[in-house]
């Protein structure tokens, strides 16, 4: 990964977690835990988990539906030349490894 890469993915992660926490609604707690980004930059995911899980399909819903009002947050907060197609998804992966340490954690 290039350092302009690295960059891109540091300034969408920072701006994703901006971006939830200012339009979510505090019924639940919104994380973004990570950024995909396609080789050629034209697609970005970002991933995060919800607290309590299950808002999880409404937290899914409503940031896929603020995709638009996001990608205008990025014009608007950044510095970056092209914008990715952003997505929001569920960071499955992150589920698993809390689940694995509960399980390992028990006595």
């Amino acid at each position: 990964m290039s350092i302009r890469e690295a960059r891109k993915i540091e300034i969408l992660h920072d701006l994703g977690a901006r971006f939830l926490s200012m339009n979510g609604n505090k019924s639940s707690l919104l994380t973004v835990t990570n950024v995909s980004l396609t080789k050629d930059g034209k697609c970005a995911t970002i991933l995060f988990t919800v607290f309590p899980d299950e808002f999880e399909k409404t937290a899914l819903e409503f940031a896929k539906r603020k995709r638009g009002e996001f990608k205008e947050f990025i014009k608007e907060n950044s510095k970056l030349g092209k914008i990715p197609q952003m997505d929001f998804e569920i960071d499955s992966g992150e589920k698993n490894r809390q689940k694995i340490d509960s399980l390992l954690n028990q006595d």
